[in-house]
């Protein structure tokens, strides 16, 4: 149990104009960082844009749908399954060949 406790992390992020206390596993640190920085950029981007036009609850939304657009472009990009299939099929194939031959 302590050593679950040792690789939890409490820290304070700045995002946006708001600090945010959260525990973490240690090794996320760096990403959660990350993470607060991109969304800062990405709302000060918006803001920069549509504040007093749009509320900032609306440019929250508008920063959420860029990270999300970010991360779903990034999935899709890493998606191995069709690969996965085709080398599985290959394979499969040339099995059948090799075993046709003996």
């Amino acid at each position: 149990m302590a050593e679950q406790k040792e690789d939890r992390l409490h820290i304070r992020l700045h995002v946006y104009d708001e600090e945010i206390e959260v525990v973490i596993n240690r090794d996320d640190e760096e990403y959660y960082r990350n993470a607060a920085k991109l969304i800062t950029q990405r709302y000060n981007a918006y803001a920069g844009v549509f504040k007093g036009r749009k509320s900032d609850h609306v440019i929250a939304l508008m920063t959420l749908i860029d990270v999300a657009l970010m991360y779903e472009k990034e999935r899709v990009h890493n998606d191995t399954l069709p690969y996965d299939n085709v080398l599985a099929r290959l394979t499969s194939e040339i099995e059948a060949a090799l075993g046709d031959d003996k």
